[in-house]
């Protein structure tokens, strides 16, 4: 049994209505990332120095020494660039979600006291700012313990949010255990967000951004000028508030670093953004904590049996049925790589229908066989599956005159005479004269072309029926 674990559907092309207050139609969140202070560095007990978005070119970790340049570029972002960001922010009114690091936040005392001052959400960014990948599980839960102790002893409060930024494939998983967080932003894979099941927990994920982001002053290819920054982000939001206008309200997220942003020709790109969306109705600038609540409210999770998450006899019992009679098309589905995509409606059909085209003629072949005639003899005697019976009395089947009942009689003789399966059409497309206008037009197919047609119907009848059981 094969499982694949990415997600790759998302809202596919309907997502839902944001419902954004007093009906705005973007959410532009605005993150600022405070990590100055518990950066990579020998003071702080790592074996290197930082070497990660900073302006020095091609910046490398010093193994078992101190980088001055680096440590007083990130030194400047706590000196210099929050305060021209904090002045920024307070002075437009808009509140921001800060991440902080929390050995970061320890060591920038009237930094944090500026933004509880400020209304501001103080996110946790993890307890150190470096590189999770290569970390233990063990570790790196008690690293994240840690940080939730500290950060609540640091700001005499626990965070509601969380991003770690330089995470590792169980990051996202070990937060959401914790279960004290309304949010997680460790991924970037919509633009709205979403919720997702960790064992008894519903977690939700609200995405965040590497694109709309200051960090591409510090990587190629990247912002050269402030006006790099506004441009971007310019376009980012008319399309998202074209989309909004449209009917379908997004969230822009736009990520910050005091030690980027924060300098004189870089701010200057995000003082005109600022400006620009100021100048349109219908934008709410929330904190990332004010977001997570809202669709808490309006959008809550909401949990169904997941065909990916079933052990084979409970697949088999739930869908062994979705192709009449032939419950070796679940059986061999579920063997083959399953995953969230095949959660819904589409996916679980792409699934079994795959197994069903690749069967053998034969076994194809066998599966129209096991399908009832229209009208017949087993609908007379009640003995059709509750499926088949439904489907038959959609069309108005169980209701004929006796004259409809016997020509249908006659045309399933015939039909089965010369094709050596019944007629199959999916009957819930069609109403009782459009069945059988068919009827008399397919029976005079050759017997190819009707055995290509007979099972492209028994696939939609199959995707009629997962449609009444599946979103």
């Amino acid at each position: 049994m094969t499982r694949y674990p990415r997600y790759m559907r998302g809202y596919g092309a309907t997502p839902p209505d944001a419902a954004w207050p007093n009906g705005a139609r973007v959410a532009v969140q605005f993150v600022l990332n405070y990590e100055e202070g518990g950066e990579n560095c020998v003071l702080h007990g790592d074996a290197a120095s930082e070497a990660f978005l900073s302006d020095i070119p091609g910046a490398a970790q010093w193994p078992g020494q101190r980088h001055w340049n680096m440590e007083s570029i990130y030194e400047y972002g706590a000196r210099a660039g929050f305060w021209r960001l904090h002045k920024l922010f307070t002075s437009v009114k808009i509140p921001v979600t800060i991440y902080g690091v929390a050995t970061a936040l320890a060591r920038a005392p009237e930094q944090v006291r500026a933004m509880q001052e400020a209304g501001w959400e103080i996110a946790s960014h993890g307890l150190k700012w470096v590189e999770h990948k290569d970390m233990p599980e063990a570790e790196e839960r008690a690293a994240i313990a840690e940080a939730m102790r500290l950060h609540e002893e640091v700001t005499g409060e626990a965070p509601r949010g969380w991003y770690t930024g330089r995470c590792s494939e169980n990051t996202v998983r070990l937060v959401a255990e914790t279960g004290g967080f309304d949010y997680i932003s460790d991924t970037y894979d919509d633009d709205l967000p979403y919720w997702r099941e960790y064992g008894d927990r519903d977690q939700l994920i609200i995405p965040y951004t590497l694109e709309a982001n200051d960090m591409r002053f510090a990587t190629a290819p990247g912002w050269v000028t402030g006006q790099d920054f506004f441009t971007y982000l310019k376009d980012a939001f008319d399309v998202l508030y074209e989309e909004g206008r449209a009917g379908a309200p997004k969230m822009m997220s736009i990520g910050l670093h005091c030690r980027l942003i924060g300098r004189p020709g870089k701010i200057k790109g995000l003082m005109q953004f600022i400006d620009y969306i100021q100048g349109f109705e219908g934008v709410w600038t929330p904190r990332r904590i004010d977001i997570a609540k809202h669709w808490a409210e309006h959008h809550p999770h909401q949990r169904y049996a997941r065909p990916s998450q079933m052990d084979r006899e409970t697949f088999v019992a739930y869908y062994g049925g979705i192709f009449e009679h032939s419950a070796w098309i679940a059986e061999r589905a579920f063997d083959r790589e399953l995953g969230p995509a095949h959660d819904t409606a589409i996916g679980l059909h792409s699934a079994l229908a795959r197994v069903f085209r690749i069967a053998s003629e034969d076994e194809r072949r066998g599966v129209l066989v096991a399908h009832p005639d229209l009208a017949g003899k087993l609908a007379s005697a009640g003995r059709l599956t509750e499926e088949s019976t439904s489907e038959q009395a959609s069309a108005g089947l169980d209701m004929l005159t006796d004259a409809e009942r016997a020509r249908f009689t006659q045309l399933n003789t015939d039909y089965v005479a010369k094709h050596g399966f019944p007629f199959i059409i999916a009957v819930r497309d069609h109403n009782k004269q459009g069945i059988l206008n068919a009827f008399e037009r397919r029976i005079n197919n050759d017997s190819a072309t009707e055995f290509a047609e007979a099972c492209k119907q028994v696939e939609r009848i199959a995707e009629l029926r997962l449609a009444d059981l599946l979103p």
